[in-house]
């Protein structure tokens, strides 16, 4: 019962949001809206709840601050440019005709459901969370969580830097934290995810942290690291040389040049 609020939510959200592609003809929206589907879930879960204890505090306080930066960078990134080349190949894939309606279960509903599913550690921490104690577990989350968080947002910002700068149109970011991961934006995802994972563990909610392994592997094989490493290596010149001084996804020293 406890998730019926976040699911009417999430589905209303998602149902809006399609909504508004059809007239924009531009499905990438659903995009800039990921971060906060999960800050609409927690939000639900917290307006639905009887008592808060602190560790319910905390997990708002930190889904809130990812989710809203999150949204607030790909708004900007993608605003006034055309639909995503993965949307338009589905366009074509699927028929342009009819790709209207279908792009609400395709994509629109299925981001949905993945929301849900991933935010199982919320689900965890609201239904667990008896005091307002805190221990050593909920601590060594909200340190992974930090160090996600900055790994995230200060990959995302020197990545779009680097972008603005006309001289390095056709040339590869190999500095500050790309130095030390060929994905630092995609490690800090997943270090958030297993942050909020851990807190859920603190709280008893074991199986509950399977939302954090199911998004570690959406970002390394599905839409994430596999996803782009396949698109670099083929259109990015030297990209096959950064491979190999670089590593892929967890952050250490790069290898010297032979």
């Amino acid at each position: 019962m406890i998730m019926i609020l976040p699911v009417i939510g999430v589905f209303a959200m998602m149902t809006l949001l399609w909504l508004f592609s059809i007239y924009l003809k531009n499905v990438s929206i659903v995009d800039n809206f990921w971060g906060m589907g999960f800050v609409l879930v927690v939000w639900t879960l917290a307006l639905q709840s009887e008592v808060l204890f602190t560790r319910n505090y905390l997990l708002i306080l930190l889904v809130t601050l990812w989710g809203i930066r999150l949204s607030f960078y790909l708004m900007h990134r993608n605003y006034g440019k055309e639909e995503d080349y993965r949307y338009q190949e589905f366009r074509e894939r699927y028929g342009r005709e009819r790709y209207w309606w279908f792009s609400y279960f395709q994509v629109f509903l299925l981001q949905g459901g993945l929301i849900l599913i991933i935010a199982l550690p919320f689900l965890g921490v609201f239904k667990k969370t008896i005091s307002d104690e805190l221990n050593f577990i909920d601590y060594t989350g909200v340190l992974i969580w930090v160090i996600g968080f900055v790994f995230e947002s200060v990959g995302d910002y020197q990545l779009a830097s680097f972008k603005k700068n006309p001289a390095n149109k056709g040339k590869l970011l190999t500095h500050g934290l790309w130095r030390y991961t060929r994905h630092p934006n995609y490690f800090g995802d997943a270090a958030v995810w297993w942050g909020y994972g851990l807190i859920a563990i603190a709280s008893g909610a074991y199986w509950y942290s399977l939302g954090a392994v199911l998004m570690t592997y959406l970002i390394l094989k599905i839409s994430g690291v596999s996803l782009l490493e396949k698109s670099l290596s083929v259109n990015k010149p030297g990209y096959e040389d950064y491979i190999k001084r670089t590593s892929s996804f967890i952050p250490w020293f790069p290898k010297r040049k032979s």
